[in-house]
């Protein structure tokens, strides 16, 4: 019997650097629907078309380790319209470590970070999150 793949193993190269998230957010790709009717048509109802493609931007997480400052020497990177732009690759992986579906992110820079809730009475990993928009997603299943 064949099962679906599990969420829980995956892998992000993060332009030539592997980094260990704990979540990855994000991975959409929308067709923006164009409405269209010209007043001849038989029909009562607008015609739908398809239109631009959108991205959603994708969030990734992990927790803060000391001396590493991964996320803001990238943010640090962005002067004006000039962003330093990532492709960044995210695999899905089986049992044998093997990537099964591959999320390629095109031309990638980061638009927010977001430092850990800090909490005098809390009991969890500091995590932190970047988010980070981009011009294209390309999907390979193996």
């Amino acid at each position: 019997m064949a099962y679906p793949m599990t969420v829980f193993h995956f892998l992000v190269d993060w332009g030539g650097t592997q980094i260990g998230f704990s979540e990855v957010t994000g991975l959409n790709i929308e067709v923006q629907p164009i409405e269209y009717r010209h007043g001849l048509s038989p029909e009562y109802s607008v015609m739908k078309m398809p239109g631009m493609k959108k991205y959603g931007n994708i969030t990734l997480k992990r927790g803060v380790f000391k001396g590493d400052n991964e996320f803001y020497a990238w943010y640090n990177t962005i002067k004006l319209n000039k962003p330093e732009r990532r492709d960044i690759t995210i695999s899905l992986l089986d049992e044998e470590h093997n990537p099964v579906v591959v999320w390629k992110i095109m031309n990638a820079w980061p638009t927010k970070i977001t430092s850990p809730d800090l909490k005098a009475t809390g009991n969890e990993v500091a995590i932190e999150q970047i988010e980070i928009v981009h011009e294209g997603i390309r999907i390979d299943n193996e």
